[in-house]
């Protein structure tokens, strides 16, 4: 079944290609406007054979993973805590709600007047981007664990934090995991709109290279670098959230082998 899913998603991108060529050839579109994707495949090349694109990409998910982990270091004890406590979950709660709608890029304006161009400011973006979606997944997640797992628990001398830590947290899990997912993508987004606004000196981004792209017009670089995030995204989705969330849908029962 995977084999054949494989495959199925080979063929749809292949059309893609051959769709993306053929529009090209026809000539409806300015080649500087749609470049070829021969020309795309030939910037990505010279880049990675330069350490252009190795280089970018590491500057990003450096700062990507480092303020993705602070947002979740805060996200789920606040999460926590308007799941537990009626008078957070009407004010932390209520505002994380309120956040969560407010576009990435609303932040790049306060974190330059707060932090200016540096690296704070780049982490201040993904931070909120990451903190929001990962303290409601983990309010929520808690706050649908069936209340008869607490209450079996403390017939066996389970009591306060470890009731919390050993029953009801392990039972949320899959939403916790859903939450993460969400606020990497958020978090992804939040970056990108940080390194394309915010210019800083020491650390050239993928952000940078799409800015310098259209900067430049250059728009096999600008479509080259979009691809590479996208292909970015697609990887630590396989590699991490859907291995990831695939073991617990088995582990809870929510899936069949």
């Amino acid at each position: 079944m995977r084999t054949r899913q494989f495959f199925i998603t080979l063929l749809f991108f292949g059309v893609l290609l051959a769709a993306w060529e053929g529009v090209v050839r026809a000539g409806w579109y300015s080649p500087v406007l749609v470049p070829s994707p021969l020309a795309v495949a030939g910037y990505l090349r010279e880049a990675a054979r330069d350490g252009t694109l190795v280089a970018a990409a590491g500057v990003t998910m450096r700062r990507l993973l480092i303020g993705f982990g602070l947002g979740l270091a805060a996200g789920i004890p606040l999460g926590m805590l308007t799941a537990r406590v009626a008078t957070a979950r009407a004010t932390v709660g209520v505002l994380a709600l309120g956040l969560q709608t407010l576009p990435s890029v609303c932040w790049v304006p306060l974190a330059l007047i707060w932090f200016g161009q540096n690296e704070s400011a780049m982490l201040f973006v993904v931070v909120m981007g990451t903190l929001w979606s990962v303290l409601i997944a983990v309010s929520d997640g808690m706050r649908t664990v069936p209340p008869i797992y607490a209450r079996a628990a403390r017939t066996m001398g389970s009591r306060g934090l470890h009731t919390l830590v050993t029953v009801t947290l392990p039972a949320s899990l899959p939403h916790l995991v859903a939450g993460m997912k969400q606020g990497w993508a958020f978090a992804w987004r939040s970056l990108m709109a940080a390194e394309i606004y915010v210019t800083i000196v020491t650390g050239l981004g993928l952000g940078q290279l799409l800015h310098y792209g259209r900067e430049l017009n250059a728009m096999e670089q600008v479509i080259g670098v979009m691809l590479l995030i996208v292909a970015i995204g697609l990887l630590a989705d396989r590699v991490l959230f859907s291995p990831l969330e695939r073991f617990l849908r088995l582990r809870w029962g929510l899936e069949a082998k």
